[in-house]
């Protein structure tokens, strides 16, 4: 509960503080660690670790689940097993975050449904079973050290922007300013992005492929998740690295996992080969 009311709290007094303006500084910690930790989720967390989607050396699993670790969203391993649990069960039974389990076509029934797959779903006690779902990730070592130190991360990811402004400025006052901007509002952002993906990515956008489920492709989404809102692409492709399948689509995450394996960093990208999507593809609705 804490971890959505706090940023949310920071969040507010972001929006009193604009009144006079955000510094350069404040500017560059949000930006800077936006990208840090939302790649960190979008690469490391989904696309390598709970899909495969590309293989990577040891150095690179753990600095990515680190990475990810600073959105607080949860430990990795936790993480994982929610998300291969929902495509197990898509929209049907047994997702935990799906805005069509809901009875009822009326509006408060659609409201309601998109509540508990954007948050309501973490207020919720019900746990994933890590052992059946996660097994992978608890036989690697590394990872489940991420992943125990959970906490560490979670402190280290407030602590960091003002301690940086600290180090810069030597100013008390930009500490706390940074505090609110790179570390409150990015991570209330960083959820509501996130949690987005859930909601509004299985009720509203376009769905060119058969997934069998309600996913959909929303561009407006997809810029600011770094190419995650690509989902009914990546629902008909679940273990590809790129979600942004067209020329068109902006998948930032893509082009990071592209440079990596330039870099030398990662290697084996999945992908679909153009039979795979053309299987796939919806018959035009009459």
């Amino acid at each position: 509960m804490a971890i959505t009311i706090v940023p949310f709290a920071g969040f507010l007094v972001g929006l009193r503080l604009l009144w006079g303006g955000i510094s350069g500084l404040d500017l560059a910690l949000l930006v800077g660690l936006y990208c840090f930790s939302i790649l960190g989720v979008t690469v490391g967390y989904h696309r390598l670790l709970t899909h495969g989607g590309f293989d990577a050396p040891t150095w690179v699993r753990v600095a990515l689940a680190i990475a990810g670790s600073f959105a607080v969203e949860g430990a990795v391993i936790t993480w994982v097993a929610d998300h291969r649990r929902h495509h197990m069960y898509t929209d049907r039974p047994g997702d935990p975050h799906s805005p069509h389990l809901i009875e009822g076509d009326d509006f408060g029934s659609i409201l309601k449904g998109l509540w508990h797959a954007h948050i309501g779903w973490f207020f919720i006690e019900e746990t994933t079973r890590v052992s059946r779902f996660a097994p992978d990730l608890l036989r690697d070592r590394p990872i489940r050290i991420v992943s125990r130190l959970f906490p560490l991360w979670t402190v280290l990811s407030f602590a960091v922007a003002p301690a940086i402004a600290l180090a810069v400025t030597h100013s008390l006052h930009a500490a706390i300013t940074a505090l609110v901007w790179g570390s409150l509002v990015r991570i209330f952002l960083l959820h509501h992005v996130t949690w987005s993906v859930n909601s509004i990515c299985h009720f509203y956008g376009k769905r060119p492929y058969d997934t069998g489920d309600m996913s959909t492709n929303n561009w407006l989404m997809a810029i600011v998740s770094f190419g995650e809102a690509w989902h009914n692409n990546h629902h008909a492709f679940p273990s590809s690295a790129i979600h942004g399948l067209e020329w068109w689509q902006i998948d930032i995450s893509g082009v990071v996992i592209r440079t990596m394996r330039r870099l030398g960093m990662v290697r084996n990208l999945r992908l679909p080969s153009p039979k795979q999507r053309a299987l796939k593809i919806r018959a035009p609705q009459t």
